[in-house]
């Protein structure tokens, strides 16, 4: 496990020490159900124990992080009620921004759609998981971008990180990358048609795909 630590002089240390962690949680580099034990985790970050225990209690709060008894700390597994209660907002948000942007997205919006598209295909080639799942990202931005309504892009950039463990997940699943191609260009093709029923048909299986990865890929860690 290589933390990336970056000490900022404007945050408190157990700031810096709870970011570091919380990173490393959502994108898996620290999986579900690995113990955080105090001592290594300051010895790895060069802090003393105090930013670390102090982290892991804010990590507790926000609900990525479980107290065993007489484990300690360790990283919450992904349940399929959580996965269930995400997916459930995030297809709403995606449905509304499909029907949105098939209504209203520019000539400029329609470039940029079919690049990130395109950038996708690439990352999918390098099958290198983190361009993968950023090239995801910047697609679907692209999307809510083009609905020109900053209240539902706000939404959704507060529920990314939420969902980004998810995303890891079924971007590992390399058995699963021509499907997901093929999904992204039928939601691109059908915005760019202005096809609303369809963009928001697509989206809504291509959400629920990425539901049955989820729940095959960690079925073993799910309660």
């Amino acid at each position: 496990m290589e933390l990336k630590f970056d000490v900022n002089e404007y945050l408190p240390l157990r700031d810096v020490v709870f970011q570091t962690l919380r990173q490393a949680i959502i994108t898996g580099e620290i999986p579900p159900g690995e113990r955080l034990m105090e001592i290594p985790l300051a010895k790895k970050l060069g802090v003393s124990r105090t930013p670390v225990r102090e982290a892991i209690r804010m990590l507790e709060l926000e609900g990525l992080v479980v107290m065993i008894p007489r484990r300690g700390a360790e990283v919450a597994r992904i349940t399929e009620k959580d996965l269930r209660d995400a997916l459930e907002v995030r297809c709403a948000l995606e449905e509304l921004a499909v029907v949105l942007a098939c209504q209203r997205i520019t000539k400029e919006g329609k470039e940029k759609l079919k690049a990130v598209c395109i950038a996708f295909r690439e990352a999918i080639s390098t099958k290198h998981v983190p361009s993968i799942v950023n090239g995801d990202i910047a697609f679907h931005d692209a999307i809510f971008e083009a609905t020109e309504n900053q209240r539902l892009i706000t939404l959704t950039h507060n529920l990314w990180e939420q969902v980004y463990r998810y995303r890891v997940e079924y971007v590992k699943d390399f058995s699963y990358h021509d499907v997901l191609v093929s999904e992204h260009d039928a939601i691109t093709n059908a915005i760019l048609m202005g096809d609303a029923e369809q963009a928001r048909s697509v989206m809504r299986t291509h959400i629920y795909n990425q539901e049955a990865i989820v729940i095959n890929n960690v079925h073993s860690q799910i309660p």
